[in-house]
């Protein structure tokens, strides 16, 4: 695996745990990129690019306000991050250092 594959599958995952700890489950792009600021920089193209990917596995719900990102966690998401199931394509909980 790529450099640049691990770092897309944690930033999925630090997504997903961002999403869980939230009361409602979701955060819009603005602040997830604050979030992924802290760990790697990458464009706003980039993380829309992961939240769509994650919208494709089912583990998040994707909707927009205009240019804006609202993602909400899915009980998939919920369940990849307690590991009662693994979603390929986000690192698990076990795996993310």
């Amino acid at each position: 695996m790529s450099w640049k594959e691990k770092v897309a599958l944690d930033a999925r995952f630090i997504i997903l745990r961002e999403l869980a700890q939230q009361p409602d489950g979701s955060l819009n792009s603005v602040s997830l990129r604050r979030v992924l600021d802290v760990y790697f920089v990458r464009p706003v193209e980039w993380i829309d690019t992961q939240l769509v990917k994650l919208a494709e596995l089912e583990a998040i719900h994707l909707t927009r306000a205009g240019d804006i990102a609202i993602a909400t966690i899915t009980p998939a998401g919920r369940d990849h991050l307690d590991g009662r199931s693994i979603i390929s394509g986000i690192t698990t909980t076990a795996e993310f250092r």
